[in-house]
């Protein structure tokens, strides 16, 4: 029966990344899940346990990223891009290190994938209109990319990682932060270091600022856009007031996400009042703006509709089918063995077990995506029997592990899969041995830094 629980995760494994005929992740997942139901490796029984894991982890990341998306359509995650242009002041080497900053802070509040998926287009973009060379652009986009899992630290809601090892273990928002935002600090900074030696070479010392657009330019729906600072502030105030009041993360991200999709379907599309200026001499005019007259002034409507369509629904689907199979290996014993492993890395102090644990994390997240790992690796903790500073070190390494690792290979995160391929749609093709190099250089340092901060840290704050 252990033969046939790897034998089924491998097999969903693949079909997941694979996603043949475009099945998508969740059918793919849940086709696993339906083998391991059959061959008995997990019983009906077992449905509701797995879903109360990762029930609320699901769709608290859904509501995230719907938020994002409504963002994006009302131009913020452009603008902000556009103000860094301008904050860099021509210099080509403060650019990239804005750049990595403004997609730590995106990841941190938006989570990882939309850090990567989102903001990457943008800077394309811009770097475009700046005449960046091909070999310049490389730099700033890979740095995009790892930084979306560098920054998605801080924050129960950075990660859906996070999520699910939070909801495992019972932490709340509040202890989560107070741990992991100093760490997530110097993972950003060890991550700015490590991006800058690799890249610096390739950035322009000089770029003409004024080439890109005007920031305002990018701002489609203002009165969502505006929205959007309030909506986020109530949101991190509700995050942390949520525990405390038994209200689960989901329920917070989703009252967020209604009050943004309300805003942006609102009618007429565009009901405010526009300062445009008019001549050289300063003088303004306020304009009135509606529906109809929308294209004078290059606003448009958001599509309310296509955007919740294209919300990430497969991942509902996803995580009760590849959970149930990861359940599976448990059943049959798998994670015990991990457990045994925790254990004994356990009995050496608390900076061994963080560097062991995330290790380890790390390598099996790059190897089999982070997304099972994390709850491979949570369920063997929760039976290595650690206690204290010991079990919180295990704990937080396995975020870690599971946040870094997957930059490590292609295959680590479904994100980056499909970052890869709205590269490769923009004429950026990045081969897999190519990124592997290049995961290796700049997770691996990161990664042990990371991991010896978290030590040093728990050791401070008991």
């Amino acid at each position: 029966m252990t033969i046939i629980a790897i034998a089924i995760f491998v097999i969903t494994l693949v079909l997941v990344i694979w996603q043949p005929r475009g099945l998508g992740i969740g059918w793919s997942a849940l086709g696993g899940a339906g083998l391991a139901l059959i061959t008995t490796v997990v019983s009906l029984g077992d449905i509701p346990t797995v879903w109360d894991i990762v029930g609320n982890a699901t769709f608290a990341f859904v509501g995230i990223v719907l938020i994002s998306l409504i963002l994006d359509e009302s131009g913020l995650f452009e603008w902000a891009a556009l103000h860094v242009t301008r904050w860099g002041c021509g210099n080509g080497r403060l650019l990239f290190v804005m750049v990595i900053l403004l997609g730590a802070v995106i990841s941190a509040l938006f989570a990882n994938d939309g850090a990567a998926l989102i903001l990457t287009p943008i800077v394309i973009q811009i770097l475009i209109a700046l005449k960046f060379s091909a070999r310049a652009s490389l730099g700033f986009v890979l740095a995009c990319g790892f930084v979306a899992d560098a920054g998605s630290l801080p924050l129960v809601i950075s990660n859906l990682v996070n999520i699910v090892s939070a909801d495992y273990f019972g932490i709340d928002f509040a202890r989560y932060a107070i741990v992991m935002v100093p760490v997530g600090i110097v993972t950003v900074a060890a991550s700015l270091g490590v991006l800058y030696l690799a890249f610096r070479r390739s950035i322009p010392r000089r770029y003409d600022p004024a080439a890109a657009p005007d920031p305002r330019s990018a701002i489609h729906d203002p009165l969502t856009f505006t929205a959007g600072f309030w909506v986020l502030g109530v949101l991190l105030i509700g995050y942390f007031v949520a525990d405390p009041l038994h209200i689960p993360l989901s329920v917070i991200t989703a009252v967020g996400a209604l009050a943004l999709i309300l805003i942006a379907a609102r009618r007429p599309a565009f009901l405010f009042t526009r300062a445009t200026p008019l001549g050289s001499n300063g003088d303004a005019t306020v304009r009135a703006v509606s529906e109809d007259s929308s294209a004078t002034v290059g606003l448009r409507r958001i599509s309310v509709r296509r955007v919740v369509r294209e919300a990430p629904w497969q991942i509902v689907l996803f995580s009760i089918g590849m959970y149930l199979v990861v359940y599976g290996l448990r059943n049959q014993g798998l994670t015990d063995r991990l457990a045994g492993v925790f254990a004994g890395i356990g009995q050496n102090g608390v900076l061994v077990t963080a560097l062991g644990v995330g290790v380890i994390v790390a390598v099996l997240a790059s190897i089999m995506n982070n997304l099972p790992t994390v709850l491979i690796a949570a369920l063997a903790i929760g039976a290595a029997g650690a206690t204290g500073l010991t079990h919180e070190a295990m704990i937080y390494a396995n975020v870690i592990g599971s946040d870094l690792g997957p930059k490590i290979t292609p295959i680590g995160s479904l994100a980056t899969l499909l970052w890869l391929h709205v590269l490769d749609r923009r004429g950026i093709h990045i081969g897999w041995g190519r990124y592997f190099r290049t995961g290796i250089l700049l997770t691996v340092p990161v990664l042990l830094i990371s991991l010896s901060a978290l030590a040093g840290w728990l050791l401070i704050i008991g």
